[in-house]
């Protein structure tokens, strides 16, 4: 494994890791950003794997995903989830947009993010 692939995966499992650290102190709006982050790195990591050129600067995962090719094989509920993690990298950011995020991040919901990023994780992860 070359070293970019190998950094982009050392990344995506600290940010798994800090997503599961904000579900137990109850910083619900950071884990759907770290679980956010944990997919783009993955998708940067399968990128470099197939790639000669630097990953694409963006935080969109369908298209980072696409570009990377591996997009197409996402089954559906795949693809619905990155529609559902898309704007938690974004709108997280800005603080217009987090009181009305927090209203629909609760623990229950954080759990099944959690739950559905660590099944896309390995899913790519077996890609690589």
């Amino acid at each position: 494994m070359n070293e970019k692939v190998k950094y982009w995966l050392d990344l995506s499992d600290y940010d798994y890791d800090t997503a599961l650290a904000m579900q137990q102190s109850g910083r619900y709006l950071y884990v759907g950003f770290m679980c956010h982050q944990t997919i783009e790195k993955l998708l940067k990591a399968y990128f470099n794997l197939n790639n000669s050129e630097p990953a694409p600067f963006t935080h969109s995962l369908s298209y980072i995903a696409k570009k990377a090719g591996i997009y197409e094989s996402f089954s559906d509920e795949f693809k619905d989830f990155i529609d559902i993690l898309e704007p938690l990298n974004i709108e997280s950011r800005y603080p217009s947009h987090k009181e009305k995020l927090l209203k629909g991040l609760s623990k229950e919901r954080c759990e099944d993010i959690l739950k559905n990023t660590k099944e896309l994780q390995l899913w790519i992860k077996a890609k690589l």
